[in-house]
């Protein structure tokens, strides 16, 4: 066994011990809806719909599997209980790849000009700049140089937070006092990171500010500032979402969307959580690329998404 395949194998253990909750969640609801019948009916469709919903796929995505998983039952009348599993794990794969992404190969995939900078959004509490830390340690760990920017000047935590995670991974952060502007926090670090040659400067913002137009003026300042510098900057704005929130990770989704152009999410906290459903329902609804999945605390335990090895996580035996 080669180098490569021993680190993939390992990948993919990680992924299935962080999906085990949302696993054993679902498939006990399944298992239940096809328990002694032969074939599938409308009330063990209603059941998985039930199980779906209860993992928080959401029920705009739950509906359009039930949707395809009817239309498999009409053309095959007598559809077997255990093609189910292999059906419903077509028609859930089949969702994922709509949402017309690549998936990453490693965490430096795609970053195609130096510096490389990404604007980093979510409310607090959702694991937002803990992400930061495990990118940057990531990235370095690639052999990029890295540079953060405090820009939640709105709360002193999260400026003490950030520095902790420099300091922890050893890269350089711009920072000013709580109460600064994010603006120019921002500008000072793109200016330093062009200055100083670094590959990805990543800026952290506020996570929640007095209203919602007043969250959208400051991200919308916070990136005009920084094209001033490097025009075309940011070239990511990553929304950080907490799996275990569930619906509530896909109404803060919409709420940032509106504020500004996301482009791509990082899930956390899918290891401690039943309702890993929720990523099937943000690819569905947003048609954003799920690039980053947080299964467990640990500074390694960040993993590039990989939509055929998060289905086949969830529907390991």
């Amino acid at each position: 066994m080669g180098l490569f395949s021993f680190f993939t194998k390992e990948k993919k253990q990680n992924l299935s011990d962080g999906l085990q909750k949302t696993r054993e969640n679902f498939f006990t609801k399944i298992t239940k809806a096809v328990a002694g019948k032969s074939k599938v009916d409308e009330d063990a469709l209603d059941d998985i719909e039930e199980a779906l919903i209860a993992s928080d796929v959401g029920v705009a995505t739950t509906l359009k599997i039930i949707d395809r998983l009817e239309a498999r039952v009409a053309k095959d009348k007598y559809l077997g209980a255990e093609s189910l599993r292999d059906i419903l794990k077509e028609e859930i794969s089949s969702i994922l790849l709509d949402n017309n992404t690549k998936d990453l190969k490693d965490f430096t995939d795609g970053i195609n000009q130096t510096p490389y900078v990404i604007m980093v959004v979510g409310v607090n509490g959702v694991g937002k700049t803990t992400t930061i830390g495990k990118l940057a340690y990531q990235f370095k760990k690639s052999g990029k140089s890295v540079l953060l920017g405090a820009a939640d000047t709105f709360r002193a935590a999260a400026i003490e937070q950030l520095v902790i995670w420099a300091d922890r991974v050893m890269v350089p952060i711009v920072k000013q006092v709580q109460g600064s502007d994010p603006a120019a926090v921002a500008f000072d670090t793109i200016q330093s990171g062009a200055a100083n040659n670094s590959d990805i400067i990543i800026i952290d913002t506020a996570g929640r500010l007095h209203n919602k137009i007043n969250l959208m003026n400051e991200l919308t300042k916070v990136k005009r500032v920084m094209q001033k510098v490097i025009p075309g900057a940011p070239h990511e704005v990553l929304l950080v979402l907490d799996a275990s929130t569930g619906q509530n990770a896909i109404e803060q989704a919409k709420q940032f969307m509106q504020a500004t152009d996301v482009t791509a999410i990082a899930l956390t906290k899918l290891d401690g959580t039943a309702k890993g459903g929720v990523v099937i329902g943000i690819a569905d609804q947003f048609k954003i690329p799920v690039k980053y999945i947080g299964v467990g605390e640990q500074i390694d335990q960040l993993q590039v998404f990989n939509r055929e090895e998060f289905v086949d996580s969830l529907f390991q035996i």
